[in-house]
């Protein structure tokens, strides 16, 4: 029998439960993948405990994104092959030793990738990407903010930020993460704890201040925030780990700031094009070598209450993966 993380209740991670279940017929036009490994990501905690956007109805299996091995594929399917090695986009669903799905939710695996890589890539690099490219219209010369600079999507946001060309300040809770940080090409390092990072900023850059802001965190990271900007900035917006933070408004207005919301996922299932862009550059890079998830926790899928709590207390460096016996 195959097992899946199944969501009966809302609230913490502990009422999960790991359940057994059959293999189904495949549909036409539907592709049958074995999940090597899944990543973990915070919307996935929210998820569980009924706070975020998106509310399953119960019970349903939490997880946004996987890789492993197409292993069957229905009629009226063309472009993928059993054997094919590929990376699984879902809005929930990943957390199971197996998955149906449709060909559009599949992509490639990296050559350069292992299965734990594959299964972090997609949701972190991809915000990144669509927040700096898409949204930050981040140009080469110009200097970014990453908050949160330790976890999956602010490594990626250096990563993504050093490729455009930009002076990465990145901003992180400890000396770890600083270091991590910088092993991705980050210029420069701000630990919370040590000074206040917007005056960190103004000392960094002579009092100009940054371009662009890539902000996960929220709440009084968001509003010190804008107290560090130079004219024309634009504060991305990614989450609210650290709470909803408040707009200076008369700040982002004498700075001619822009404050721009990132939804990576709604932005692609609205305009396919610019998703089909975003994951080309991506998995180009990721062939180049140019990009790779940090993957500082490998767990099984039955620990998958550990891992979250991996992600509420802050102790993973980038990406966590449930991997699959």
């Amino acid at each position: 029998m195959l097992k899946a993380v199944v969501c009966r209740e809302l609230g913490p991670p502990e009422r999960l439960r790991l359940e057994s279940f059959a293999s189904q017929p495949l549909g036409a036009g539907e592709v049958r993948v074995a999940i090597r490994a899944a990543g973990l990501n915070f919307p996935d905690v929210l998820m569980v405990s009924g706070e975020y956007q998106l509310k399953p109805e119960l019970p349903f299996t939490p997880g946004m994104e996987a890789s492993g091995d197409i292993v069957e594929i229905g009629s009226d399917v063309s472009g993928v092959a059993a054997g094919d090695r590929a990376m699984v986009k879902m809005r929930h669903g990943a957390f199971t030793d197996e998955a149906v799905v449709m060909p559009s939710q599949l992509t490639p695996l990296p050559r350069t990738f292992d299965y734990a890589e594959g299964a972090t890539f997609l949701a972190a690099h991809g915000t990144a990407y669509h927040a700096l490219v898409d949204r930050g219209q981040l140009k080469s010369g110009e200097t970014l903010l990453v908050h949160g600079a330790g976890g999956g999507v602010g490594l990626a946001a250096v990563e993504v930020g050093k490729l455009l060309g930009a002076t990465v300040i990145a901003a992180a809770s400890s000396e770890e993460k600083l270091a991590a940080a910088q092993a991705r090409g980050a210029d420069h390092g701000v630990l919370y704890a040590r000074e206040p990072f917007r005056d960190a900023v103004k000392r960094i850059t002579d009092g100009r201040g940054v371009d662009v802001v890539f902000d996960p965190v929220g709440g009084e990271v968001f509003e010190n925030s804008v107290r560090c900007i130079a004219f024309g900035a634009r504060l991305l917006v990614i989450g609210f780990t650290g709470g909803i933070g408040l707009a200076r408004t008369n700040l982002i207005l004498i700075k001619g700031a822009s404050v721009l919301g990132v939804r990576a996922g709604e932005a692609a299932r609205r305009d396919p094009a610019l998703g089909e862009a975003r994951m080309a550059a991506l998995s180009a890079w990721a062939e180049q070598g140019k990009v790779r998830p940090n993957v500082s926790h490998r767990l099984p899928l039955q620990d998958v209450a550990r891992a979250m709590r991996l992600l509420i207390d802050r102790k993973a460096i980038g990406r966590v993966a449930l991997v699959m016996e």
